[in-house]
């Protein structure tokens, strides 16, 4: 029998890259048939849009709420999704995440299967 537990006191909460204000706790390390990530949007933080060809994800919304732009072109749907929300995304499907709001946005992320494809990055949606 296989397990990981992740105490939320453990996490290691990073950076996604530098000068990106959003932070992320990985959960990749404790699955072999997909990854996963905990993250955290302070107000005003946007995430990068785009599109993978590979990857079939899950947000689930924990606290705060989710600005999601789907879709490609210069008007892409737009959805706000509260807590207990959950969004499937397939694969090809260009999005970007965001929080529009006043409280910090708390996201559970899943993809499947674990390898990344060529993401295309698009024009961000302000």
């Amino acid at each position: 029998m296989g397990y990981t537990i992740f105490h939320a006191a453990d996490l290691d909460w990073q950076h996604r890259r530098e000068g990106d204000p959003r932070l992320a706790a990985g959960l990749s390390d404790g699955l072999t048939q997909s990854r996963a990530n905990l993250l955290r949007y302070p107000t005003g933080a946007i995430g990068r849009r785009h599109s993978d060809p590979i990857q079939e994800e899950v947000f689930v919304v924990m606290d705060g709420t989710l600005t999601i732009h789907m879709g490609e072109g210069d008007d892409p749907e737009r959805h706000e999704l509260g807590p207990g929300s959950v969004l499937v995304v397939q694969p090809g499907t260009a999005l970007q995440l965001s929080n529009r709001h006043d409280d910090e946005l708390r996201l559970f992320i899943v993809g499947a299967p674990p390898e990344r494809g060529d993401a295309t990055f698009l024009p961000t949606i302000e």
